[in-house]
């Protein structure tokens, strides 16, 4: 047996093989490169609990183009529930899709925490045309059926 030969590729190689490969998971999955795509029309969903607050940010279809938490910021506890915390988390998602050229929102609130006022005003505060405000918060209507009464 003689010496084995190691095939080094070049960079040039490399980056090809990476972009097939990513281009090929893409088509399997369904995605589109949308780093690039402009979007002009998007929907913000505020779900604001006693614990947290999540801000997304989606196109016109539905596809999510950013999302921030409290949590992710590095809120702990209880501070996470925080009006404060809950404008920072609406600035970032903002500042994340700046890029993207998105004008116009509809905002979609849901639950009852402390933070969903505040995040409402730092969106409108943004400087883009705002459609709509819904409060989408689930309310029963008529609950569960009651336990039997207890016999003792």
């Amino acid at each position: 047996m003689g010496k084995k030969r190691i095939y080094q590729k070049t960079e040039e190689e490399v980056l090809k093989e990476t972009e097939k490969q990513q281009k090929a998971q893409n088509k399997a999955t369904g995605l589109v490169s949308a780093k690039n795509v402009k979007v002009v029309e998007g929907c913000a969903f505020v779900q604001a609990t006693y614990n947290n607050t999540i801000v997304s940010l989606t196109d016109a279809v539905g596809n999510l183009l950013a999302w921030s938490s409290a949590g992710s910021l590095g809120f702990k506890g209880p501070k996470k529930a925080t009006p404060f915390a809950a404008a920072k988390v609406s600035e970032t998602v903002i500042s994340k899709v700046k890029t993207r050229g998105l004008a116009k929102i509809k905002i979609y609130v849901k639950g009852i925490g402390s933070g969903r006022e505040s995040a409402v005003r730092t969106l409108a505060n943004s400087g883009m045309e705002i459609l709509l405000i819904k409060d989408v918060t689930p309310a029963p209507h008529n609950g569960c059926r009651p336990p039997k009464p207890r016999r003792v």
